[in-house]
């Protein structure tokens, strides 16, 4: 398979410079970063961010690896969780001096040697800003799983309302039909619907980590129950997979917004692939797969990790035939952009191979 480059990470650039730690922990750490943190030889002197742009397009035109671009734009771990937005109109300068990446818009001609002046223009995050901003991932790739598919436990999904009857004549439910629920809304008005669906099994230790449950569309309350034995009834918003008599009913969360900023793991991370979204046996770029660690092991969002397939076992046989086994091969990289407890979904980056149940994912080397 030949090499895909996903075009899309960042939401989020902080033009300010972050002081480095003085500690020698910190220092050894920066160093660390810096040496993986390669500039390509043939990186632009400046880019001017178009509409259309992404962050992690951008970034792959200066950077060996574009998922670590906070490091050469010195952005602490503050500004990664609270980051600044960057706008069509802006340029970006890589100034070769100091071995950053900066923001701005040159004040002078442009003309003559060295870095052109640059006025710095930090734009504070507020409510509603970013409508214009650079996307992190194409929101079509992500949008989907911010909010499913849903992990649950066991019987997690046993006292939300449910549906209890279709529309005359109908067996399944599309959009504009009518569903009749009961149970509680407390208040709600919009809810997904879901089906309790497969265990997800941990492909190192066997444990179910969670239960994946199957996204099927939006409903909206069209008439609440006047009695206490009266079923409410909804009209189908949006249908993604026929549903019926026995799905569940979720509020809708609020939508989230989206700073994604990328960076390694805080502590060592050694994951693998759970499942692949959609129950297909491989994957390929901008494919959701989901891994057996979360919140619990120290993932965020935005955290990158690698992906590597075992090396296989061979027999030696410069030596008896012996059994001797292949390096893992590194062949992509992992975005992580939504985490539960001990699972957490990533979209597919920048692979030279499918991706299968059971690869590994760990911190970048």
């Amino acid at each position: 398979m030949k090499k895909f480059s996903t075009a899309g990470l960042i939401l989020a650039l902080a033009s300010a410079i972050a002081p480095l730690s003085a500690s020698a922990a910190d220092a050894s750490a920066q160093a660390a970063n810096d040496a993986r943190c390669e500039f390509l030889t043939n990186a632009p002197d400046q880019h001017v961010v178009v509409r259309g742009d992404t962050l992690w397009g951008i970034s792959a035109k200066f950077l060996r690896h574009p998922w670590c671009w906070p490091q050469v734009w010195g952005i602490n771990r503050e500004q990664i969780r609270n980051p600044h937005w960057i706008y069509p109109g802006q340029i970006v300068y890589f100034d070769r001096a100091a071995g950053r990446l900066r923001l701005g818009t040159a004040t002078g001609s442009g003309q003559g040697q060295g870095i052109p002046e640059v006025r710095l223009s930090p734009q504070i995050r507020m409510e509603g800003l970013g409508r214009d901003a650079i996307p992190a991932i194409p929101a079509s790739a992500i949008e989907p799983f911010l909010s499913q598919p849903l992990i649950v436990d066991e019987d997690e999904l046993k006292d939300t309302p449910r549906i209890v009857a279709t529309q005359e004549g109908h067996v399944f439910l599309g959009k504009g039909d009518k569903a009749y629920v009961r149970g509680d809304l407390k208040g709600g008005t919009t809810f997904q619907v879901f089906r309790p669906g497969k265990p997800l099994m941990d492909p190192a230790t066997k444990a179910i980590l969670g239960y994946e449950a199957a996204y099927l569309g939006t409903l909206k309350l069209d008439r609440a129950a006047k009695t206490g034995n009266e079923a409410h009834r909804f009209v189908v918003v949006s249908s993604k997979e026929e549903m019926g008599v026995g799905d569940r009913l979720v509020p809708v969360p609020p939508t989230p917004i989206l700073n994604y900023v990328p960076h390694p793991p805080a502590a060592a991370v050694d994951a693998r692939i759970v499942a692949i979204y959609g129950g297909v046996m491989q994957a390929g770029q901008n494919q959701v797969v989901s891994i057996n660690r979360g919140k619990k092991d120290g993932l965020d969002l935005g955290t990158v990790l690698e992906l590597y397939r075992f090396g296989d076992i061979i027999a030696d046989r410069t030596d008896n035939k012996k059994p001797v086994k292949l390096p893992d091969e590194q062949y992509g990289t992992l975005f992580i952009f939504r985490t539960f407890d001990n699972i957490s979904y990533g979209l597919i980056m920048q692979v030279t191979d499918a991706v299968h149940v059971g690869d590994v994912a760990k911190s970048p080397e």
